[in-house]
């Protein structure tokens, strides 16, 4: 069960991911950030395959394999590009509790695809959990933070919901994909694809002339969101290497605690009771989940 720490050790660094890139992207386009996080990231995979010493397997890797890893990479770049723009205009605590909401139908794919039907009726009850708090998290509550204005609630929650989308299909493809391959080379490929994306976007975009007019400030904290996202990830694809998708994948999602819980002190994001028994709601459901796998 040593998978269950290194969930729990993604959940933690993607937690930190979210707040770090919200001060990032103060005055930088979110797909100008994703494509520099981007950089940090595979730079700390790299590190990793370089010292486990398993750079070499990337010459036995099949083509199923290349082409779920391909596909679950493209669905990281779009999830982020989405997630990154949605923080920029939204409130982090809610953009996150939507984004992490993907855990609903990562579950029902599992149970679809990989045919993961253990304790089929407590899976489905915790997703029902986490659905309900979702939508009770996301509510418009009397407190909402100033940058949470009605004009670009249904854009930013648009966003949202296309994040959550594609981080299911990440994490479908990638589990595919990494089955018979070290964790680490397989995150670094998958960010190599992530990579490639976001810079082109980016360039189409124009935003390219930006990179001048970055301040130090923003620059560290983009490096420092794209430096926990490597660790998420390594941690996670790891977990998902060795666990079973629809378990790893609810340890994840604790995130969203850690991410709610900074945005309120950080960034002054309140929420209404309704909206903290909506965060009750995911988290026992994620628990029940975890929880009925052990």
């Amino acid at each position: 069960m040593v998978w269950i720490l290194y969930g729990l050790g993604a959940a933690f660094f993607a937690g930190s991911t979210a707040i770090l890139a919200k001060i990032g992207l103060k005055n930088t386009p979110a797909s100008l950030a994703t494509a520099l996080r981007t950089v940090a990231t595979l730079a700390i995979c790299v590190l990793l395959v370089l010292l486990s010493g398993s750079a070499f397997e990337v010459f036995q890797i099949s083509a199923r394999a290349w082409i779920f890893l391909s596909l679950s990479g493209l669905a990281t770049g779009a999830s982020w590009l989405c997630f990154f723009h949605a923080i920029k205009i939204g409130p982090v605590g809610k953009v996150a509790v939507i984004d992490k909401s993907s855990i609903i139908l990562t579950v029902l794919l599992a149970i679809f695809l990989l045919g993961e039907t253990e304790n089929l009726l407590l899976r489905l009850i915790s997703i029902g959990f986490i659905g309900l708090g979702t939508w009770l998290m996301v509510e418009p509550a009397p407190h909402s933070s100033a940058n949470d204005d009605t004009n670009q609630s249904s854009r930013w929650m648009f966003f949202a919901i296309a994040a959550a989308v594609f981080a299911a299909l990440t994490a479908i493809f990638g589990k595919l994909g990494i089955s018979h391959i070290d964790s680490s080379l397989g995150t670094t490929i998958r960010t190599s694809v992530v990579l490639v994306m976001a810079w082109l976007v980016a360039a189409a975009n124009k935003e390219l002339p930006l990179l001048r007019q970055l301040s130090a400030t923003e620059l560290l904290f983009i490096t420092l969101s794209g430096l926990a996202t490597g660790a998420s990830w390594l941690c996670f694809w790891k977990a998902m290497q060795d666990g079973q998708a629809s378990v790893v994948v609810p340890l994840d999602q604790l995130s969203v605690v850690i991410t709610v819980l900074a945005a309120a002190i950080i960034f002054g994001e309140k929420h209404s009771r309704r909206a903290l028994f909506g965060l009750i709601l995911v988290v026992t459901g994620t628990l029940l989940m975890v929880f009925g796998a052990l």
